[in-house]
């Protein structure tokens, strides 16, 4: 249905991706991966019909009914409900049409009657009559009040806006359906449903997402844009890493194959040259070189690595919350909440959209003072907050380098200009990079320069309200491994299942002004969405199904909470192992170089030896107490 064929697009004259072939079939559900930047945007456009392809072409049938969500904020005086309904193009084109007939009824009674009842006969096969009710159930599926369906679009945040955009696409009547990024605006439940709606969505479907698990369970096609190519991968987006890990592995076996061809074949060229009764062997065997088919390396984008920095001090608890209530002004949006966090903590926040989970995260990090109740703060608490609207608190002028140096906290204020730019290096700020004003960054380049500002102040309590927003999924993947090493508390938001799964042992439930346990995994929590959870939350309503499965996750929860302090003296340990081990092989380098024994001193020498001695007792003792917790670990599950 949709064909690119040998396109090549441009962004100025940077060519984005070049020699693009495929088809695109009639139901298809397609996710569009790739690194930010790399072109994605732009291919969607060009199936919009908003740009052409530089080269080759672009064909799609004609008439066909493409919704995609608006980018730009509403400027409407509209409701909500209105402006969501609006996106129905068929059904407001016929109200127009019925509009201009009951004002001719009164000069032509007869004809406009009869086009009246047509009309409205139309109107009634399209559905009109229960249009407002369809779009009430997309805003509240995205995620807005009942309350909020009479509010004018222009009274809600930029964030809510662009929720309504994405209910006024869904709409819409489509063929086909262009979503770029749909999530990142979206909290968990809303990120559920939507996931949900476009499974059963009947048209085609071209998804633009760094959310892996949101891919895998929508798309069942993946196209991938790397080093300006376009390749098609049948399946999900599990399946084409999977695909895309043996296709590397395939590609550098034929290359070793084909060198080592080629290196036999020019040594009996190089032997064998000068000799005329070689002549027809050694031509035979340059034709065959020539032939040989060029094999391109599969391009592996480099990877972001990084770690957060050993904090400081490590005081426990870090911080704790007693009976603590909050809100804004007359309104008390969470009481009674007791929380104690400290040092190897993993905790997610769940709950729906408006339950309070950002005003639990701002009590978290100070900016919000508790209004009731008591929340005492460890002397030595660094806290690395990254809010929701972190993006905006960068200055549009400010560049990278200059960016980190204001605002990267006192633990790189003795950094050299060097040692910034190989931090900034780290997430992809490269050369003259650095030095470019930041509002010429895209959404996810700033992304990681708010990242790499925040691990820079080296905090030992990290506050993550929706940190994955605008980050690609190799920084998203670099993020959870980062957060699994770090020796601190870890609190998240997140409508990410893959980093809640991979960073959080438990979960908290914010709901009804509460703060409480949740004994469950992601797909409890789901569960308990879509049982509706009524107005007021009871213990069996928010934990799962049955009484014994309860009782054993609570235990669970209770087992993991007293094996952090045991799983976060196994890291140190290992870090430490590695230093010492690292310190030891200098040492016998040293030992072993004949110069030691003939530059140095005798009392080097023997201070060179008692070291090595010194750091085998310290390895020694620290691999003995490294096995003792990994085996009550592994005895624990």
């Amino acid at each position: 249905m949709l064909t690119l064929a040998d396109a090549r697009l441009r962004r100025g004259p940077q060519i984005l991706i070049d020699g693009a072939t495929c088809s695109i079939f009639r139901g298809e559900k397609v996710g569009i991966v790739g690194r930010n930047g790399c072109g994605k945007s732009t291919l969607l456009a060009v199936i919009r019909g908003e740009l052409a392809p530089d080269a080759g072409e672009y064909r799609a049938p004609p008439g066909l009914a493409i919704a995609a969500v608006a980018q730009e904020l509403p400027e409407t005086h509209a409701t909500l409900v209105d402006y969501i309904r609006g996106g129905d193009l068929e059904l407001a084109a016929l109200e127009t049409q019925m509009a201009q007939a009951h004002l001719g009824g009164h000069t032509h009674p007869a004809s406009d009657g009869t086009r009246l009842a047509l009309l409205h006969a139309e109107y009634d096969r399209l559905g009109g009559y229960a249009a407002r009710s369809r779009a009430a159930l997309l805003a509240a599926g995205l995620g807005f009040a009942p309350d909020d369906l009479e509010r004018p679009v222009r009274q809600f945040s930029g964030g809510l806006q662009m929720r309504a955009n994405l209910a006024r696409a869904l709409m819409r009547r489509s063929d086909v359906l262009l979503l770029d990024e749909p999530t990142n605006h979206l909290d968990l439940d809303a990120v559920l449903w939507l996931e949900g709606w476009l499974q059963s969505y009947p048209g085609t479907l071209l998804l633009v997402s760094h959310d892996r698990e949101f891919l895998d369970g929508v798309v069942g096609r993946i196209l991938h844009v790397e080093a300006i190519r376009l390749r098609s991968y049948a399946g999900n987006y599990s399946a084409f890493e999977v695909q895309r890990a043996a296709e590397a592995e395939r590609t550098q076996a034929m290359l070793v194959s084909q060198q080592r061809e080629r290196e036999r074949v020019e040594s009996f060229v190089t032997r064998f040259r000068a000799q005329a009764s070689k002549a027809r062997q050694v031509q035979s065997r340059l034709r065959w070189l020539d032939r040989l088919p060029d094999i391109a390396p599969l391009h592996l984008e480099e990877g972001f690595e990084w770690e957060f920095a050993l904090p400081a001090k490590l005081p426990r608890p870090l911080l704790t919350l007693e009976r603590a209530a909050a809100g804004y002004d007359d309104r008390q949006v969470l009481g009674e909440v007791s929380l104690e966090v400290s040092p190897g903590d993993r905790i997610g926040i769940l709950g729906r959209n408006g339950a309070g989970k950002s005003t639990l995260m701002r009590v978290l990090a100070g900016q919000l003072p508790p209004r009731a109740g008591g929340m005492e703060t460890a002397p030595d608490v660094t806290t690395g907050f990254f809010a929701q609207l972190e993006l905006e608190h960068l200055d549009a002028d400010g560049t990278a380098l200059g960016e980190l140096e204001r605002r990267g906290g006192a633990s790189q204020a003795q950094w050299s200009e060097l040692e910034r730019r190989n931090h900034l290096g780290r997430f992809g700020f490269r050369g003259e990079r650095v030095f470019e004003p930041t509002r010429r960054f895209s959404g996810g380049e700033r992304a990681r320069l708010a990242l790499a500002i925040l691990v820079a102040r080296k905090p030992n309590l990290l506050l993550l309200d929706e940190p994955t927003n605008h980050l690609d999924l190799d920084m998203r993947h670099a993020l959870l491994v980062a957060l699994q090493d770090f020796a601190g508390a870890v609190v998240i938001v997140s409508h990410d299942r893959a980093l809640l799964r991979g960073a959080c042992d438990r979960f908290l439930l914010v709901a009804n002004g509460a703060v409480s346990p949740f004994d469950g995994d992601l797909e409890d929590y789901a569960a308990w969405l879509t049982r509706g959870a009524g107005a007021a939350q009871s213990e069996d309503a928010a934990a799962p199904a049955t009484p014994s499965r309860r009782e054993q996750r609570r235990l669970e929860a209770e087992a993991r909470n007293r094996l952090t302090p045991l799983r976060a003296e196994q890291r140190k340990l290992e870090a430490r192992l590695e230093r010492l081990t690292a310190e030891r092989k200098d040492v016998e380098r040293r030992l072993a170089d004949p110069a030691t024994y003939t530059a140095a001193s005798a009392a080097e020498r023997g201070r060179l030896s008692a070291c090595h001695g010194e750091l085998s007792r310290e390895i020694t003792a620290l691999e003995e107490r490294w096995l003792e917790v990994a085996s009550i670990l592994e005895a624990a599950g």
